[in-house]
């Protein structure tokens, strides 16, 4: 057992992060993805899975309950930068729904937006046929149009779902 909180030790993965960013110019691998995770959980009640099954990195408290939930997050330095994409999808597992949580340069959430599995299989087989889009990726644009904004930094969890930006 540590002497540090996992709120503690979040807290310091951002601040390493950012300050790693900053001195190199690219980004801590995989420390987003964690950074990600713990900001869902803590802020839209859900419990992390340990170990993970495979197809989602969640379960689902409260009005969520028993939804199996994949977590991706990135962070966005560049609000203008065009093509910036989220990590892959486990299209070929279980799970219920996506939650993308969308970070600024210091990793602090803010904003969080969920599709549908449904939505999300429909898009990737909508679009062109390269293997990105069979592999299971997509754009952060994309994403945002085929789900609904669940919470913000502003005014926290969104009531009844979200805002749907379909």
């Amino acid at each position: 057992m540590t002497v540090y909180s996992v709120d503690k030790l979040i807290a310091e993965a951002r601040r390493l992060s950012a300050e790693y960013r900053k001195a190199t110019g690219r980004p801590l691998g995989g420390v987003s993805g964690e950074i990600a995770e713990h900001d869902a959980a803590r802020l839209l009640e859900l419990d992390l899975c340990d170990p993970k099954p495979g197809g989602y990195d969640a379960i689902g408290r409260g009005r969520r309950a028993g939804k199996r939930i994949q977590i991706k997050g990135r962070a966005i330095f560049d609000e203008g930068k065009a093509g910036q994409r989220i990590g892959q999808m486990k299209t070929d597992q279980e799970w219920d729904s996506v939650m993308l949580v969308l970070m600024d340069e210091n990793f602090e959430p803010y904003e969080i937006y969920e599709a549908e599995r449904e939505d999300i299989l429909q898009a990737i087989a909508g679009s062109d046929a390269s293997r990105r889009n069979k592999r299971g990726a997509m754009s952060v644009a994309k994403f945002k149009i085929i789900s609904q904004l669940v919470w913000t930094r502003e005014a926290g969890a969104e009531e009844g779902g979200g805002w749907d930006s379909q």
